[in-house]
């Protein structure tokens, strides 16, 4: 970030240019996020849950499971979700300043060019190079196989990490659509008197209303796909996109009190937790029963959505609270990790499946194996991503 305005780096998944001030601990609350979604490919690796190109899953104790399922649990229920909310608080500002057509060209380009890029291009080469997962019974090539990726449509669903990119271009033109009508009126609005942001009745409530929409999608939709965009989690993302722009035309996040979003984070965390392992071993997810979680009319997915929902909230607005209080200044350090955090995001797939092979003939603890693909993950796609991927003329301009 330079001069007050985030870079193009940055304007990729937070989606907005203008900004009255710097605000470094967003930047760094965006690069931890992604930090965090490295570790959560990691722990895909070598967890029984989730869902992964390259997996080296072996037999783990319970204390281990136990371990995996709250950190992917727990990351699973607000990283993406804060992701939406800073991406959604630049948005207004750049609608305002570019308008209707000048904004959708701009996030076509800076949102739609990295997807497809992902869908042709890199994808594919992890998969046929990286995880192995393009498999035929006759000796083939790279570019056959890639031939009749494209032929029958897998590409569609073949984004990786990108489907956030995909949705973020979707809720930007839908805000566009809706927001173009009323463009003036809602700069004259913008004028008037700030709000306070929401109290926490306010936040109790918009977290019983994301659980009620989670419940329903999931149980009309239960584990269904769209682009590799997973419909069940959409609640979440919608109301958490929707929720910062109001935060970016209310000015809340100055206006955040610190200790509110403490006290929050307090209860997340600790009684959070007891509610989460309680729910799981009553409702016999700790015994291999864990069907009744994934939606129906079944109180473990009514208890499920809740929980995420509230732990999405508190998180939220804890780290919020957290970073503008204590991390609200970058360095040298803190500037790299910023201006290469989306390169990071984009490039981490392969590298993080190579980092798993690597370890793969080593008969370690899973969870030592778990750190140490983390590290390399995140080194690794940082060092290529500055030093090669964001030099590469083509690669740079996305990135």
């Amino acid at each position: 970030m330079a001069d007050g305005y985030p870079t193009r780096t940055q304007e990729v998944l937070i989606t907005g240019q203008a900004v009255r001030a710097r605000l470094a601990y967003v930047d760094n609350l965006r690069w931890t996020m992604i930090l965090l979604v490295i570790s959560m490919h990691a722990a895909d690796t070598y967890s029984p849950l989730g869902n992964w190109y390259f997996t080296d899953r072996r037999p783990i104790t319970p204390a281990t499971l136990l371990f995996f399922a709250a950190w992917q649990m727990y990351l699973q229920s607000f990283f993406m979700g804060l992701l939406f909310f800073v991406a959604g608080y630049f948005v207004p500002s750049s609608f305002d300043r570019k308008g209707f057509a000048r904004f959708v060209r701009d996030r076509a380009f800076r949102l739609g060019l990295p997807v497809l890029f992902y869908m042709f291009i890199l994808g594919p080469v992890t998969e046929y190079f990286f995880s192995h997962s393009w498999n035929s019974t006759e000796p083939t090539s790279f570019a056959n196989e890639w031939i009749k990726h494209i032929r029958n449509g897998q590409f569609m669903q073949e984004n990786g990490p990108l489907w956030f990119c995909l949705a973020l271009l979707i809720f930007s033109v839908v805000y566009a659509v809706t927001r173009s009508p009323s463009r003036f009126r809602a700069r004259l609005s913008n004028k008037q008197e700030e709000k306070s942001p929401p109290g926490s009745l306010k936040l109790i409530a918009f977290a019983f209303g994301m659980a009620a929409f989670e419940f329903l999608i999931r149980l009309m939709l239960p584990g269904v796909t769209f682009l590799n965009m997973h419909l069940g989690d959409f609640s979440q993302y919608i109301l958490l996109f929707s929720a910062g722009i109001l935060a970016a035309r209310g000015e809340w996040l100055p206006k955040l009190s610190f200790a509110t979003g403490m006290k929050w984070l307090v209860i997340v965390l600790p009684l959070g937790f007891a509610a989460w392992f309680t729910m799981l071993s009553k409702g016999g997810a700790l015994t291999g029963h864990a069907s009744a979680f994934f939606g129906g009319w079944h109180w473990q997915s009514a208890a499920l959505d809740l929980w995420e929902s509230f732990t999405c909230v508190a998180m939220s607005l804890g780290l919020l609270a957290l970073f503008r209080e204590h991390f609200n200044s970058q360095g040298r350090l803190g500037k790299f990790l910023s201006d290469n955090a989306f390169g990071v995001y984009v490039f981490h797939p392969p590298i993080v499946i190579a980092g798993a092979r690597l370890l793969h003939g080593f008969s370690w603890n899973p969870l030592l194996k778990f750190g140490l693909l983390t590290g390399f993950g995140i080194i690794v796609s940082f060092v290529l991503t500055a030093a090669v991927f964001r030099r590469t003329p083509l690669l740079r301009q996305i990135l």
